[in-house]
């Protein structure tokens, strides 16, 4: 039987299924900020009044994937048996802080730029205002909604959050593995700790943080929906996941009758899909089938995503300005822009992942963690 250290490093290999769930959920977040920002959406609008509402309002529930699959990830790495892998806690999230920070930083800077470029003839509320050296610090050091600065690009929040739940989850972890030597004479103790303290701080954000918007700046509002992953990997790993995935079901049932909130139902529903992922994955033979175009053109989204989620903005941006300077009202320009900017977005994401993401293990020594976008 495999150890927990094995265990971690073969759970790091990419699993093609939840790729393409992270692919689909990156092109949804992209088309949201295209119906939400910009002009070219309020000239459609009138036309596909229907869908550019669905993008508005239900394009942002792509959010609720990223968080349960980077819970799924996060358990599967740092804590497949319920306690931490490495006690190496600081060393985890100075590693996490530099994964996420390098292609974050290069987005940034981007985005800084071509705010200042539009900025003189582009009058539009999604445009930033210059950046003052306090406010780019609190960036660098994923504060900016804790220091109350306004954010330089759409989306920078959530690399703040996921940073933030990884942090919870490293120490969750360790004290777990901590209190493994007090319980070493009691088999199975230490993992049923670990997991015990996932499960009651999630109950607490879904029952308590989750509806207090003014935690909405701090992982406590989103560990409910990080845990359900958690827990979906755990019983994805069991020989009878019925009687858990019942207790899980139970638990997020019991949340919405509380208070129904549609992001937790989503994010409920991807829990449940992943543990019949997982267990597809399991069954699944190599090189038995070819997976279809537009499966593989999901994976390759979800292996981007990151890269993909950082750099959109500033390039819809760019599209929004330059299609409301030449053709302000025209219809056709306007609904071609729209779809120009989804696909330079992509080869734009593609880029910074070839060119920096996936450059980081020679960067940063060989490192690597995996986590909400990966």
């Amino acid at each position: 039987m495999s150890g927990p250290h094995s265990q971690a490093a073969q759970f790091r290999a990419r699993q093609p299924g939840i790729d393409a769930l992270k692919g689909l959920a990156c092109a949804l977040i992209v088309w949201h900020h295209l119906a939400f920002y910009g002009p070219m959406s309020d000239v459609v609008y009138p036309h596909f009044p229907g869908l550019t509402d669905w993008l508005y309002h239900y394009g942002r529930m792509a959010v609720q994937v990223f968080l349960v699959v980077g819970g799924f990830l996060a358990a599967g790495s740092l804590a497949p048996a319920g306690i931490a892998v490495s006690g190496r806690a600081g060393r985890l999230i100075l590693r996490r802080y530099q994964r996420l920070l390098l292609p974050y930083l290069v987005a940034l800077g981007v985005g800084v730029l071509v705010a200042a470029l539009v900025r003189p003839w582009f009058e539009h509320s999604s445009v930033s205002g210059t950046p003052t050296a306090w406010q780019l610090l609190a960036h660098a050091l994923l504060l900016q909604d804790v220091l109350d600065q306004e954010a330089l690009s759409a989306g920078v929040w959530y690399v703040a959050i996921d940073f933030q739940l990884f942090v919870m989850s490293v120490l969750l972890f360790s004290l777990a593995r901590r209190m493994q030597k007090a319980f070493a004479d009691r088999s199975g103790w230490p993992a049923a700790i670990g997991i015990a303290l996932v499960a009651v701080l999630a109950v607490l954000s879904l029952f308590v943080f989750n509806l207090e918007e003014e935690l909405s700046m701090t992982g406590l509002y989103f560990f409910g929906a990080y845990a359900l992953g958690m827990l979906a990997f755990w019983i994805s790993r069991t020989a009878r996941p019925g009687p858990w995935l019942l207790g899980l079901g139970i638990m997020g049932s019991l949340a919405l009758l509380f208070d129904f909130r549609e992001r937790l139902a989503v994010a409920l529903a991807v829990a449940f899909g992943l543990v019949w992922l997982a267990h597809r994955h399991g069954r699944s033979r190599p090189g038995r089938r070819l997976d279809p175009g537009w499966l593989l053109a999901l994976q390759a989204l979800g292996t981007m995503s990151y890269s993909i989620f950082l750099i959109h903005f500033p390039v819809c941006l760019l599209v929004n300005a330059l299609v409301n300077h030449f053709w302000p009202t025209q219809l056709l320009a306007n609904g071609l822009g729209l779809f120009a900017a989804f696909g330079l977005s992509l080869l734009a994401g593609r880029a910074l992942y070839l060119g920096v993401e996936s450059r980081r293990t020679t960067w940063l020594g060989g490192c690597k963690a995996s986590g909400v976008l990966h």
